[in-house]
C-alpha cells in the first residue's frame, strides 16, 4: 500500500492505494483515525483576508506550510527582511518584504497550509 497526498481545486487529501493482484480485484480499505483528520480541507487565506489593511500585499510563491513569521504587525521593516517562512516540498522559502515600509497585518499563523497567490501579510 502507498500514501499520496491530493490536492483538488484547492484541498488536500491524503489517501492510500492498494495494488490489486487480479484486474477484478476490488478492495475497500476504511482509513485510519489520523488520515480522517488530514482529510479536513485545509485552511487558506481566503476572502477575509484579502480585506486586510495594507496596500503592499505579500502573497505565497507556492503552495507550503508556515513555519516560521518573522514580523508582526507595526514593525518596520527594510526592502528584502523576512517576513515570514514557508515550508515547500522540505524546503524554508523566505518571503521577504518588497520594499521599505511598515506590517499592517498578518494573514496567516504557523502551522496554516497556503496554496500559491494566497495573502500572508500586507504592508504601508
Amino acid at each position: 500500500m502507498k500514501n499520496y497526498r491530493i490536492i483538488v481545486n484547492g484541498v488536500s487529501y491524503d489517501v492510500a492505494v492498494q495494488e490489486l493482484e487480479e484486474a477484478g480485484d476490488a478492495v475497500i480499505v476504511p482509513p485510519p483515525a489520523a488520515a480522517q483528520a488530514a482529510a479536513a480541507p485545509v485552511r487558506t487565506a481566503g476572502p477575509a483576508a484579502a480585506a486586510a489593511a495594507g496596500s503592499i500585499k505579500i502573497n505565497s510563491p507556492m503552495p507550503g506550510k508556515i513555519v516560521a513569521i518573522k514580523a508582526a504587525s507595526g514593525d518596520t521593516v527594510s526592502k528584502g527582511d523576512v517576513v515570514l517562512v514557508l515550508e515547500a516540498m522540505k524546503m524554508e522559502n523566505e518571503s521577504c518584504a518588497p520594499q521599505d515600509g511598515t506590517i499592517a497585518g498578518i494573514q496567516v499563523a504557523v502551522g496554516d497550509q497556503v496554496e500559491g497567490g494566497d495573502l500572508l501579510a500586507t504592508m504601508d
